[in-house]
């Protein structure tokens, strides 16, 4: 971890919740949507997207065949899966099957081999245990073929997506979210006001994780994906996914990065293992739980288990988290970013909440795209963490995102859309199941995809802000120490719904932009990037895509043409020869002229018809910087709290 010099300048059984949680959405992906659809039975719920019915899900015949033909390899790959789908606390796991069931009987009745019959070997306590088939690292066909026929509520769209329910919960459970507290972790990881990390026993876990085996193991049929995270071959981390839904491993087939044949052969032990029996609900009176939802993370186990929820996006994000603590480690900065590199290897890194346009400004079709979200930054350069993009698609139009528009094809996951029950053509602009629509696509889908996802160190880092107090400059040149400050702020301001008459926006703040998946405290993932930043002579940026000439009601939103204007003129470093001067209170370093954007808009302060007004809504903003910040202040790096003094010099003065 970086030190101070890296920068100059009870237990009781917890009360089970019975009330019905908050309906509401991240600021961050808007994928935090803890309330269930709009639905009280499923059957309701298959209307809503616009069946009128749907297929059964039959039977699966147990087998009791087994090949005798399979190769060490093969037999090595099922010894480790086979490993992973025993329970700890059972005399014996059962025995494995891969392939498709269906398709290795028919080519049993049709060859008349003789095979030898396997009694299995199993304890009383494993009396529900059964042969479980392993569907092992399925072809999106494949996947396509077992999702259809076998799932309720899935079917393929008109331009061959397929579209499924995610059940319940159509959005991340963070307050259902728990990290195992053991000697290591409880002096690593972030712990307490702020923190994402709510903490859990070792025993409460292995509660957790037997009752998410054992049901994996009573199915006639799990999901097993191997695969990879980070593009950079020497840093790359093995995970094995263990699922009970089709839908699930096409998602993480696209949202991993996919092995070649030959790498999957040599695969080996995973790094980390995923339990997902989301199907399957925890004990509410587990110890630490809450509800019947828990998605916990054992780091010293390398494990996590998923039970009660079967949104998606858990996985992708639990294993972010992973990262967030893996990477470090290792002195990589793990990042919650955007990437793009322009055709001379410049490489800008984009850094923003819900609505500030990270996903519109990355995407540029005069540069490769490496990645939309997920980002490691290493001694060598930039590498996407994963193999595919989770894009939202509410109101997605082809004019607005064509990229995106055109990535939805075979192959492609929709979650929770709904389409027209005899064409399948989807409503984007439908929020009937919920407004937290899904695409998952891998990242090849994208014409302007750099493969492999990496790319040279960053030269520019852009913090993305919509503020719609309308007092942040559209572009402001920062210095290390700002950078760090508003890197750890993680602000932008949500426009307040009119449900209790509140017309004014609201600020908010997540910590490292994403401070729902860190695991060690803001201002160690700071100081990592102020290191690399000043190592590599890399720019910090701070973009306002909000509100000028007075907040939102009574100002505009700047030209989205004015932005993109700006992030070309950071882009080609025309904006580093130009003269500059620094604004009060927050003490930005605002550019005098851009080419192509009005010279009077960039001081906001030349907007405002009221300059009372709007001094005063500067200081309210000032105001909530500073105490957001207070959460950060009293952590320290190296010897002395010098690290944490800059930072706080760099924040706003009043």
């Amino acid at each position: 971890m970086p030190t101070s010099g890296s920068i100059k300048n009870e237990n009781g059984v917890s009360k089970i919740e019975t009330q019905k949680k908050e309906n509401k959405v991240s600021h961050e992906n808007k994928d935090i949507i803890t309330l269930t659809v709009k639905a009280q039975t499923i059957d309701e719920l298959h209307l809503l997207q616009k069946k009128k019915s749907a297929p059964t899900t039959p039977k699966v015949s147990q087998p009791t065949l087994f090949s005798s033909s399979e190769d060490e390899l093969s037999k090595q790959q099922l010894q480790s899966i086979s490993a992973s789908l025993a329970s700890l606390t059972r005399e014996s796991g059962p025995k494995v099957v891969k392939g498709d069931p269906d398709k290795r009987f028919e080519a049993q009745r049709v060859s008349h081999v003789s095979h030898h019959r396997i009694t299995p070997t199993i304890a009383v306590s494993d009396s529900a245990l059964k042969f479980t088939h392993v569907l092992y690292n399925l072809s999106p066909a494949e996947l396509y073929e077992q999702a259809i026929k076998y799932e309720k509520g899935t079917f393929m769209t008109s331009r061959g997506a397929l579209a499924t329910l995610s059940g319940a919960k159509t959005g991340r459970s963070p307050r259902d979210k728990r990290v195992v507290k053991d000697h290591v972790t409880e002096n690593e990881l972030w712990w307490g006001k702020g923190s994402p990390n709510i903490e859990m026993d070792e025993h409460s876990f292995m509660v957790n994780r037997e009752r998410a085996v054992d049901y994996l193991n009573s199915l006639d049929k799990v999901f097993v994906n191997d695969q990879f995270l980070n593009w950079d071959p020497e840093n790359r981390i093995k995970v094995r996914i263990v699922s009970t839904r089709a839908y699930h491993s096409l998602f993480m087939h696209n949202m991993c990065i996919r092995p070649s044949d030959e790498e999957l052969k040599n695969f080996g032990t995973p790094d980390f293992t995923i339990y997902n029996a989301g199907q399957f609900p925890c004990n509410r009176y587990t110890h630490y739980m809450t509800s019947s939802t828990s998605i916990d993370l054992n780091l010293g186990r390398k494990e996590m288990v998923i039970l009660g929820t079967q949104y998606a996006g858990e996985m992708k994000k639990g294993l972010f988290s992973v990262m967030h603590y893996l990477m470090p480690k290792r002195q990589i900065l793990s990042l919650h970013s955007g990437c793009n590199m322009g055709k001379a290897g410049d490489v800008a890194l984009f850094f923003g909440l819900s609505g500030t346009g990270k996903t519109t400004l990355s995407t540029d079709h005069n540069r490769y795209l490496i990645g939309d979200d997920e980002h490691c930054w290493s001694d060598k350069g930039v590498s996407n963490i994963e193999g595919g993009c989770y894009a939202k698609c509410i109101d997605l139009s082809r004019e607005k995102e064509p990229d995106i528009w055109n990535a939805i094809k075979f192959g492609t996951v929709l979650e929770n859309v709904v389409f027209d029950e005899h064409i399948r053509e989807v409503d984007y602009a439908d929020k009937s199941v919920t407004e937290n629509t899904r695409a998952a696509y891998p990242i090849e889908y994208i014409p302007n995809a750099k493969l492999p996802c990496v790319g040279p160190h960053p030269k520019n880092v852009i913090l993305l802000a919509c503020d719609a107090f309308g007092v942040l400059p559209p572009v402001s040149k920062l210095s290390l120490a700002q950078t760090m400050y508003h890197f750890i702020s993680g602000y932008t301001a949500l426009v307040a719904g009119t449900e209790q008459g509140i017309k004014e926006p609201q600020a908010t703040f997540s910590a490292c932009f994403g401070a729902a998946f860190i695991m060690l405290h803001p201002t160690q993932y700071a100081a990592m990037l102020a290191e690399k930043m000043q190592k590599q002579g890399a720019t910090g940026w701070l973009v306002n895509t909000g509100w000028s000439g007075g907040s939102y009601g009574c100002g505009s939103r700047i030209k989205l043409a004015y932005t993109r204007k700006i992030i070309d003129a950071i882009h080609s470093g025309s904006l580093l020869n130009t003269e500059y001067k620094k604004t009060e209170i927050f003490g930005l370093e605002i550019p005098t002229e851009v080419e192509g954007v009005p010279s009077e808009i960039l001081d906001p302060v030349n907007t405002w018809s009221d300059k009372k007004v709007y001094k005063e809504t500067l200081l309210k903003l000032a105001k909530l910087f500073k105490n957001n910040f207070e959460t950060f202040t009293n952590y320290k790096i190296g010897k002395d709290n010098k690290l944490t003094e800059d930072i706080l010099a760099a924040g706003p003065i009043f």
